[in-house]
């Protein structure tokens, strides 16, 4: 389904019939598809479920300016009205956790967070060894050494080459606009924001997450006031599609 929200095509759907609400944020690149079954381990009876596309995933369409996370949840507070959802249970993943913590730390919106899901949530800027911030100033330096006209003219295609080996495949696959969007989201550590959430969180998170690594979510455990972690050993980024069952378990047993 398809909702116009201050002017983008929106798309979204719904499942259950429950008297309360619960809205899935997604992770950055990925398309509302991609949590069906999260959806799925929520019982229908109780809960209704929202899955969405942020503008510029999935179906969505694209922001017409580089919004920064403040941006994408404002955008969100937005659809909540359109969508007529006073109150909620949010859950989260990767940059969907950004966005809930952005909103979660907030003095006001126009929606209740009644509780809060963090499944291998970003919003901890990553500890840079030496090596890396090498490397990184290296690529700077070289960057601008070749984004010079003149050097630009005589070697097109090899910097033109270079230029699309760069960054992660988040990076490459996303377009000039959503590059913007997330240059803007990695360089923003949101640490400083966990302890105002006043809502109580269930942090989510695989052993061997390499994007959001395990030591992100014990950040979060010790400076969010209420809050709790539950481990998936041998997962990664995408923990509750690599072992589905012991999800399904810990979401069963937190929402009753």
């Amino acid at each position: 389904m398809n909702i116009v929200v201050d002017g983008y095509n929106i798309c979204y759907k719904t499942t259950g019939t429950g008297d309360k609400t619960v809205v899935i944020l997604q992770g950055w690149g990925t398309d509302l598809g991609v949590y069906d079954s999260v959806a799925g381990v929520i019982d229908g009876s109780r809960y209704r479920v929202i899955q969405f596309d942020f503008p510029g995933f999935g179906g969505s369409d694209e922001p017409k300016e580089p919004w920064d996370v403040d941006g994408f949840a404002d955008f969100f507070c937005r659809f909540m009205e359109v969508m007529q959802v006073k109150q909620a249970t949010l859950i989260g993943h990767s940059y969907g956790g950004r966005v809930i913590i952005k909103l979660a730390a907030r003095e006001s919106i126009p929606f209740e967070i009644t509780n809060i899901i963090l499944i291998d949530s970003a919003g901890v800027l990553p500890v840079r060894t030496t090596a890396q911030k090498w490397k990184i100033r290296k690529y700077k330096i070289l960057k601008k050494f070749l984004n010079l006209k003149l050097i630009y003219a005589m070697f097109p295609e090899v910097i033109d080459d270079w230029r699309s080996r760069q960054g992660s495949a988040d990076y490459r696959n996303a377009t000039p606009m959503m590059r913007q969007c997330m240059v803007k989201a990695v360089n923003e550590d949101l640490t400083e924001l966990l302890p105002r959430i006043r809502q109580e969180v269930l942090l989510i998170w695989g052993d061997q997450d390499t994007a959001t690594p395990i030591r992100d979510a014990h950040i979060m455990e010790e400076k969010i006031p209420n809050c709790g972690l539950a481990v998936i050993p041998g997962t990664g980024h995408f923990s509750f599609l690599e072992k589905p069952a012991q999800f399904r378990g810990i979401m069963e047993a937190y929402l009753k």
